[in-house]
Order: C-alpha cells, then sequence, then structure tokens
C-alpha cells in the first residue's frame, strides 16, 4: 500500500493529525475494535509461509498475461510476475489487519472481490477457524498462481476460487449463499461498479455483517463512492484508515463516522 501520486501527500498529513487512537472513541464498540483488532499486533507462524510465497513471487523471471476488467478499462496485457505482485498485492500490514478482522469476528460466509495472486485471501483465511472464503477473479492466468497458492499452505479447503468477472460471477455466487457475513471489496476500483456490489451483497446481509473497502482514496470517485457509502441508511459506523473503509451494519448503534490512525 501506498501513496498513488504526490496529490494525496497533503490528504494524508491532514489524516495522520487529525486520526484518533483507541482513547479517541467514545463508542464502546469503535474501542473494543480499535483494543483487539486494529491494534492487537498477534503472530501467527502462518504469516511466515505466506510471506515466503510473496518472496518467492517477487524473485520470479515468469511473465503473465493479465486480463484487467478495471477501473481503466477492459485490457490485456503481459508483465513480469514481480512488477504484478508489488503494485497490486496487500502489503503485510494491511494484510494482517484483514486476518486479525476475520480471526476476531469469525464469519462463516466470506467473499473477496479482487484475489490477485491470493496473499489477501491466504491472510483471511488464516483467520477463518470455521469459516470458508469465496474469492473472485477476473484474470485466468492470474487466478491460477492464485489457486497454486493456495495449495502450497494448504487452504485448498477454506478457500473457494471462481474465475470470472464481477458483475456475472457475485450474483451467481449469491444466488447459492444463504447469507453474507463479510466482504473485502478490492477490485473495480471506479465508483458506480463498486456501489452496484455493495448494494448487491447488502441483499444478503445482516446486522453483524463487515464490509471492508480497499483503496477509498484510489480516486476523487472512489472518495465520492466512499462519502455515499458511510451516509447510506443501512450502515451505522464507518471507520476510515485511509487506505481502507470498514463498515459496520449494527442498526444498535448511533450513526458515526470514525477516522482512526493506523
Amino acid at each position: 500500500m501506498f501513496l498513488k501520486s504526490a496529490i494525496l501527500l497533503p490528504e494524508y498529513i491532514g489524516y495522520l493529525i487529525f486520526a484518533k487512537s483507541r482513547h479517541g472513541t467514545h463508542s464502546p464498540f469503535v474501542y473494543d475494535f480499535a483494543e483487539n483488532v486494529l491494534y492487537n499486533r498477534i503472530d501467527n507462524a502462518i504469516f511466515y509461509d505466506i510471506e515466503l510465497i510473496r518472496q518467492k513471487m517477487l524473485s520470479s523471471s515468469a511473465l503473465i498475461q493479465v486480463d484487467d476488467f478495471g477501473a481503466s478499462g477492459k485490457k490485456k496485457y503481459k508483465a513480469p510476475l514481480p512488477r504484478l505482485v508489488a503494485r497490486s498485492s496487500k502489503n503485510s500490514k494491511y494484510a494482517k489487519l484483514l486476518y486479525r478482522i476475520c480471526r476476531y469476528y469469525q464469519p462463516e460466509i466470506a467473499i473477496e472481490l479482487g484475489t490477485n495472486f491470493g496473499i489477501s485471501a491466504l491472510y483471511q483465511a488464516a483467520g477463518l477457524t470455521n469459516g470458508k472464503l469465496f474469492t473472485i477473479e477476473g484474470s485466468r492466468k492470474i487466478a491460477e498462481v492464485a489457486f497454486f497458492n493456495f495449495n502450497k499452505i494448504g487452504f485448498g479447503e477454506r478457500i473457494q476460487l471462481l474465475h470470472g468477472v464481477f458483475d456475472k460471477a457475485l450474483p451467481a455466487l449469491l444466488e447459492q449463499l444463504p447469507r453474507v457475513d463479510y466482504a473485502f471489496i478490492d477490485g473495480n476500483h471506479s465508483k458506480e461498479p463498486t456501489l452496484q456490489y455493495f448494494e448487491l451483497l447488502l441483499s444478503k446481509s445482516h446486522n453483524d455483517t463487515i464490509f471492508v473497502f480497499d483503496d477509498i482514496r484510489w480516486s476523487a470517485e472512489m472518495q465520492e463512492c466512499w462519502e455515499i457509502i458511510k451516509n447510506h441508511e443501512r450502515v451505522k459506523v464507518t471507520i476510515d484508515l485511509f487506505f481502507m473503509g470498514i463498515v459496520f451494519l449494527r442498526q444498535q448503534q448511533d450513526k458515526e463516522h470514525f477516522v482512526l490512525r493506523f
């Protein structure tokens, strides 16, 4: 995770100045999240194995065919695997946060939009004791690498990888699921598709469903998207970590927005 351009730097400095710590929150629920998830630097031996997979990809000489369905529009190209991994895989700081969210709240049915090479999926699956992660990837060759990584770690049964574009794969998946307990949205970084996926996921969500949105400041329209999500009638609590936004639907909470330092 890195600043996309110098334009974000003043905004990030402002975030660092005004963001609160756990002691700046007046919500018991958010304080509990900060104490037991956000700032709880628990470790797991599996982290070493996952990071070893990352390092092997970063030292690879392979060229990967990419089918990109993202915000810039559909395109195909080949690129070195290390460049793709360095550019798009979650760094360990944020990947471990995803692990801690899954470990603490224990969703049984988890969805990830944007598998990439599987690093974030592996971290999330590591936190699922009795749950399963359904992860969707649009690029076939990238999905093949991720599938290999899942089986190398031994998470082949804990993760179900689906290949397809989100617009088709997500509705088809939701038809088969009774509910959604957790969703990590990290795919098409544009406003309208992200809002569409959010609404689809909401159709199978419940009071305790958790949403995590990545790259909420990717662009001006993604910042607009984040504001719309914050103000959605079903959203009660949001936590802004600058690069990542977390959403809780808990109807028993007052509607509040928190900016926490991370």
